[in-house]
Order: structure tokens, then sequence, then C-alpha cells
């Protein structure tokens, strides 16, 4: 169909940003004529595709603002791998209550057990549901917190950080801080607390997040009360996903050389 008059409804859902249902118009039409389709239905349809296009551009965006390291799902983790950690509690992470109630979820264990991709797919869940999501590592929120003493940004920089609703800090404890990074910590979780949640990834236990922040007990204890007073803790104690994928890949090659 090329009419001037369509040509013109084209250029006009354009316009207004509906570029996604100018693609889809003429198989709309074309369905509606064959179906004597009502005028109701469909503008119904029309209505609920434009809908449905926004809604996709709105995660992709929210997904991109996030800055995930990567981007891996629930449904990808193996939890037959991980037999320590409760599936179903993890799994009702998803329904996000944690965010509404602003409470926090905590992610413990050594390297390669699959902390980080829990806390991005819980991330990407709240993304698709509408809340605004911030992913960092802990070292990069210091430096950045850091950098932001330049120029005297430093309450900007707070003030961003208490604004998602939903924070991921990952890697803490693999990297010491010192007392003046460790302070950045502790005001980033005490603007946010009862505020916003926050998800943490961590390879030291409790009892040692004293050492890695600024050796200053009193910081990790001030910090640890308000991070855990609500919030869920995962411990999960595995065999690293990394280590195996090399393991599996050693084998592999041992078994091709013999065959």
């Amino acid at each position: 169909m090329s009419t001037p008059e369509y040509e013109q409804l084209l250029c006009n859902l354009k316009k207004l940003r509906l570029g996604s249902l100018a693609e889809s118009l003429d198989g709309h039409l074309k369905r509606a004529a064959a179906s004597n389709m009502s005028y109701q239905d469909f503008l119904a349809g029309l209505v609920q595709e434009a809908l449905e296009a926004r809604q996709r551009r709105g995660v992709a965006w929210r997904i991109k603002q996030a800055h995930f390291s990567y981007l891996k799902s629930l449904e990808e983790f193996d939890f037959g791998f991980q037999p320590s950690l409760n599936k179903q509690k993890v799994l009702a992470l998803a329904n996000l209550q944690f965010v509404e109630e602003h409470s926090n979820v905590i992610f413990l264990g050594p390297p390669g057990v699959g902390k980080t991709h829990l806390a991005v797919a819980i991330g990407l869940k709240a993304c698709e549901a509408g809340y605004k999501v911030l992913f960092t590592t802990l070292q990069n929120l210091v430096n950045e917190m850091h950098a932001s003493l330049a120029d005297n940004s430093i309450a900007l920089q707070l003030r961003a950080l208490t604004r998602p609703a939903l924070v991921i800090i990952d890697e803490v404890g693999y990297l010491p801080l010192d007392q003046r990074e460790a302070n950045y910590l502790f005001q980033v979780v005490s603007r946010r607390y009862e505020q916003g949640s926050i998800a943490v990834t961590s390879n030291k236990a409790f009892t040692d997040w004293g050492t890695v922040l600024g050796k200053d007990n009193t910081i990790a204890s001030a910090l640890l009360d308000r991070l855990l007073h609500h919030s869920v803790v995962f411990n999960i104690q595995g065999e690293s996903y990394r280590l195996r994928e090399k393991r599996d890949s050693m084998n592999q090659e041992v078994a091709m050389g013999q065959s």
C-alpha cells in the first residue's frame, strides 16, 4: 500500500516516536481487512503493540544504564552444581519484594561460585520490572567517589547512588581499602539504609570485613549493622565454575589426544 495519505500516516507515526508501529502498519491493515475487524479492535491492537514496544525499549534502556559487567539470567544458573545454595530461596528473590521493602541481598563465597551471576540476574529481573538499577564493583565505586573530590561533586555522586531502587556492589573484599575508601562505602550504605536496596557480593566472611575495610573494625561494624539489619544472606560453599570449565576442557583435550 502506497498512497499520499498512507505515507503521511507513516510519517506522523514516526514523529510520534512510533517507528515500530509504522513498520508493522501494513500487516495490521491487511489482517484487519481480512478478518473484517472492528475499528475498536483494530485500534486496540495498535495501542497494545505500541505499549509492548515502549516497554521493550524501557527495559533495554534500564539495562544499558545499569552498567552490568555482563548479562546472565537466573534461568542460566546451574543450581545443580551448587548444592549448598537454596534454589527456592534464590528464585524467590525474582519477585523483587526485597526491593519494595528496601532490604538487601548478600552473596558470600569463594571466587567462581556464581555470586556475580546471581547478583546480575536479580538486577536484570529488576530492570525488566521497571526498577532503576546500578551495577558497580567496589573498587570502581570508591575510585569514582575519590575522583569527585577534585571538582567538589561528592555530594552529587552520593545522591546519584541513592536514586536507583537497587545498587549492586560487586567484589567486596577482593582488594583492601584504606580508611578513606572504607568511609566512602559506609556513606553509601548509610544513605541507602531503609531507603533503597543493596546487593553485595564478597569473597570474605563478615568477620574478615574489618581487615579489608581500612583495617577499621568500627567502620566495618557500623556498616554491617546497617547492611544486615534487613537482609537475606547466601553463603555459597561450592566448586568454582571457571575451574570446572578449565578441568573439563583439559579432560576433553586429553581424550582427543588419546583417540
